[in-house]
């Protein structure tokens, strides 16, 4: 009853906000006619809203879990491998994906060998023990009502840095300026805890 409750107050004071920020500023990063692919889409609707904002897009996801309703095609896989060839996408996007795996790193570096042009990601950044805190009060409402495992990995600036580069990544733009909340939980919510990231192949240059 506690987490059904939590679960529409998160809805009606923050989801619907979430969702039309993230698909106006990860909208505005990806190219026109580009193939999509969202990894850990869910139901697929956010990325079909973002994949909306430009023309000639076509978007399709990959997730663990197949829903019975699904708003683009989504192919199951095993939450490391993703199952496409080499530079076989435009663009991959991860949406607060990357910190519910055990090891980002992976899936990364998977993104990073079937992008073609880009490489999009939105998570946080836990630069102290505050910042840990707020992430996993925020993880849990958002997300323990719908059974999502919660491994709260959040990393640190320069952690996300080191995967980058690991990757072969270069970074195109790095944003903190993602405003989910209204004051005053953009108080404690906000901060510097959200990024929104755009990286491309570093062999291809941008």
């Amino acid at each position: 009853m506690l987490k059904k409750s939590i679960g529409q107050a998160h809805e009606k004071l923050i989801f619907n906000r979430r969702v039309k920020v993230l698909v106006q500023q990860i909208g505005a990063l990806i190219p026109q006619n580009a193939s999509i692919l969202d990894v850990g889409t869910g139901d697929g609707q956010i990325a079909k809203m973002i994949g909306e904002r430009q023309t000639g897009t076509t978007v399709q996801g990959i997730d663990i879990m197949l829903r019975e309703v699904t708003h683009i095609p989504v192919t199951l896989f095993d939450g490391t491998k993703i199952p496409f060839e080499d530079n076989s996408v435009d663009v991959v996007t991860f949406v607060d994906v990357l910190h519910h795996t055990d090891d980002p790193q992976i899936l990364i570096s998977e993104a990073a060998r079937v992008a073609k042009t880009a490489v999009i990601i939105k998570d946080h950044l836990s630069e102290n023990a505050l910042d840990h805190a707020t992430l996993r009060l925020m993880d849990w409402v958002g997300n323990a009502p719908h059974g999502v495992v919660l491994p709260y990995n959040y990393a640190p600036r320069r952690q996300w840095d080191h995967w980058f580069k690991t990757a072969e990544l270069a970074e195109d733009s790095f944003s903190t300026q993602v405003p989910l909340y209204t004051a005053p939980l953009s108080w404690v919510f906000g901060r510097s805890l959200h990024f929104i990231a755009r990286l491309h192949p570093a062999a291809t240059g941008k």
